[in-house]
């Protein structure tokens, strides 16, 4: 399963890395955060096969960084509201000067 997994998810995601070094359990914040904002609808129903949704939930709350848009998908998606978000609550003090 844990190959069927990694071959169904799009290649240009982990553009960086080598995807047979990845374990899926031990990166799985990685494989989640790349996934939500860069991936596809495939890529979200993937991770979402994979993990689970209660297990996928536990993993997206601690991610560091998500963008306004991912982080209110997120939010209605799974039923849990933006202030447990640890990128939400940590937001980055240095704004970045392009603002899209």
């Amino acid at each position: 399963m844990y190959e069927d997994f990694k071959s169904g998810l799009s290649k240009t995601l982990f553009w960086d890395v080598n995807i047979q070094d990845i374990d899926a359990e031990i990166h799985s914040l990685f494989i989640v955060e790349r996934v939500l904002t860069r991936g596809t609808l495939d890529d979200f129903r993937a991770i979402k096969n994979y993990y689970g949704i209660e297990k996928l939930k536990s993993i997206i709350v601690k991610i560091k960084n998500l963008d306004e848009r991912t982080l209110s998908f997120c939010s209605v998606y799974f039923s849990i509201p933006k202030s447990e978000f640890r990128c939400y609550n940590f937001k980055q003090s240095n704004q970045t000067h392009w603002n899209y």
